[in-house]
């Protein structure tokens, strides 16, 4: 299995002055509120500019960066994968996308099921 470099691609989501990742610059690429984003993710909206949320909201975000990431590498571009993340259901979950099971706490459910793509098994 191909290991991916986050770094690139975590890079294109943070913010110069900070070690973090910018809940701003992810929000803007899904297309999002930061309102939405903070609903998405779990933390308050306060809580994503608020210095003292910096490590919970990196965490948060990792996830969805991540698997930005990888959709981002199978689909050819960003413009595609966010279109997957946000509207493409995923087989074995009722219809549900990428964005809905982020939401539901799930993210790791997306990263197993791209990773298995990935290494070929096909839901």
């Amino acid at each position: 299995m191909m290991a991916v470099d986050f770094q690139i691609p975590a890079a294109r989501f943070g913010d110069d002055h900070s070690p973090y990742l910018s809940a701003r610059l992810v929000a803007d690429r899904l297309g999002v509120t930061l309102a939405e984003l903070a609903k998405l993710i779990g933390v308050a909206r306060n809580t994503l500019t608020a210095k003292s949320g910096a490590r919970k909201v990196d965490s948060a975000l990792s996830k969805v960066v991540r698997i930005l990431a990888m959709a981002s590498e199978m689909a050819g571009d960003e413009a595609r994968a966010v279109i997957w993340f946000k509207h493409q259901p995923i087989p074995g979950w009722a219809g549900k996308t990428a964005y809905d099971l982020v939401g539901e706490g799930k993210a790791d459910k997306v990263l197993a099921y791209l990773e298995a793509i990935r290494a070929g098994v096909y839901a």
